[in-house]
């Protein structure tokens, strides 16, 4: 049994540590009377194909030899 803090956005509970849990594993929320200034979180994407849009059709068929 492990213990993670989180707070309730509104919308639902985001947690504030990582969690190493098992798909349909058992859980207890406790909802607290205090309240929480909640952090930014970072989303990490995926940068592959993130540069797509700039891609030149008329250079790729010079660039495909290099």
């Amino acid at each position: 049994m492990q213990a993670v803090q989180g707070y309730y956005d509104g919308a639902g509970i985001r947690l504030l540590e990582k969690v190493h849990a098992k798909p349909n594993q058992r859980a207890i929320v406790t909802i607290m009377d205090e309240f929480v200034t909640p952090e930014k979180t970072v989303v990490q994407k995926n940068l592959r194909g993130a540069l797509a849009q700039y891609a030149s059709a008329a250079r790729r068929a010079q660039e495909k030899g290099i």
